[in-house]
């Protein structure tokens, strides 16, 4: 399989994430979304809206999130508009897509547990889309990056549900009373991401942003704090790619934090979606990694 080319830039700023954009030399065509994480309430660790401001504005973007499917201020469309105001995103064009059903269902091609994904019905308002991800821990998925976003990112909370259960429910009550086994979960994740990824028909740009990097994911009202540096902004048109990237770059620092930020990531066996998802055609583990 052909390497993805994977953008690497040092520094974490506003300005590289527009000149990784530029760089790139990617057209977003169309009425583009912006995928994010707008942050539980309480979360010290989210990237705030004023960081990703320029890029957004660049590509003339509009913010999308979904409800969440855990207990918290994000799981209603009624709280969720409440933490958006609070933590500022409404500087921005904002769409809650799943703020009103019914959910607009994807087909999973490959799937062995999912053969639907649910999404906020508002995507198929958009032509392409910028996934715009804070690479960091995750407690359940091990990471949180790229195919993290694609899956339970864009998926409506029923869909969460869904994916989370590994296509048993769709109830935000059932859900946690019966997990299913770990890989199962990591491969839905990687199916409802495949499904993603099809709709948009190669529309699609990925950046990571390897800051704040604590093993806990911005969906955590109670957080550690990030246990490693920054390290960088990472741009590709290939969601494995660029999250196989960024866990190969952990892998090879020199941070003291590392082990236990990997302790997270393998306890989950976090990798394993990465996996499932370049078996599912999603992209490529082989990457070339250009370092601006």
């Amino acid at each position: 399989m052909k390497k993805s080319k994977v953008y690497y830039y040092k520094e974490v700023s506003s300005e590289n994430l527009v000149k990784a954009l530029k760089e790139l030399g990617k057209e977003l065509p169309g009425k583009v979304a912006v995928k994010v994480h707008s942050g539980e309430e309480g979360n010290q660790n989210y990237l705030r809206p004023e960081f990703m401001k320029p890029a957004i504005d660049y590509l003339k973007g509009t913010v999308v999130e979904c409800n969440t499917a855990y207990a918290g201020e994000r799981n209603n469309t009624k709280k969720h508009l409440k933490t958006i105001e609070k933590h500022g995103w409404n500087i921005f064009d904002f769409d809650l897509m799943d703020a009103e059903g019914p959910d607009m269902v994807l087909p999973i091609k490959e799937g062995t547990h999912l053969k639907e994904n649910y999404v906020g019905k508002n995507l198929k308002n958009y032509d392409s889309v910028l996934v715009l991800s804070h690479f960091k821990g995750h407690p359940m998925g091990g990471y949180g990056g790229a195919l993290k976003q694609l899956s339970i990112g864009f998926a409506s909370s029923e869909g969460k549900s869904w994916i989370h259960s590994a296509g048993h429910t769709k109830n935000q009550k059932l859900v946690w009373l019966n997990l299913p086994k770990q890989d199962d979960f990591l491969e839905s994740m990687a199916e409802a991401a495949s499904s993603v990824v099809d709709y948009f028909k190669g529309n699609m740009i990925f950046i990571n942003v390897m800051a704040n990097m604590s093993v806990d994911c911005d969906c955590c009202s109670d957080a550690e704090d990030p246990c490693m540096k920054d390290m960088g902004v990472l741009i590709s048109t290939d969601p494995v790619a660029i999250d196989q990237a960024c866990i190969d770059i952990v892998e090879n620092s020199d941070d003291p934090g590392k082990e236990h930020f990997l302790e997270r990531v393998n306890s989950r066996n976090g990798k394993h979606t990465i996996e499932a998802a370049e078996k599912l055609g999603v992209g490529s583990r082989e990457y070339e990694l250009i370092e601006k």
